[in-house]
């Protein structure tokens, strides 16, 4: 069983940019495909993005040119990069390990004045 933990979440102003980090255990962590969710209040949980073992990625089309995942295999960690964010950025956003289906406990981002 992997185990996720999200990190770097927080209150910012329309505009602004925060790094997402998610850290996994376990020393095979290379070769999962990552990916990072969101979900606001009321609504499903959605793909924001997803990047391979081999280091391919794909967007969703709502925060496409805004926000980047990148992985550092060596710290075993996923990121996303978020910028220019939007009030209808704010969600709990959550860190998956396709591989093993494995979920983070999530971490908020609220994007408000």
């Amino acid at each position: 069983q992997v185990q996720l933990v999200e990190s770097g979440g927080g209150l910012v102003q329309p505009g602004g940019s925060l790094r997402l980090s998610c850290s996994a255990s376990g020393s095979i962590f290379s070769i999962y495909g990552m990916g990072w969710y969101r979900q606001a209040p009321g609504k499903q949980r959605e793909l924001v993005a997803f990047i391979t073992s081999g280091g391919s990625t794909n967007y969703a089309d709502f925060v496409k040119g805004r926000f980047t995942i990148s992985r550092d295999n060596a710290k075993n960690t996923v990121y996303l990069q978020m910028n220019s964010l939007k009030p209808e950025d704010t969600a709990v956003y959550y860190c998956y390990a396709q591989s093993v289906g494995s979920w983070g406990q999530g971490t908020q981002v609220t994007v408000s004045s």
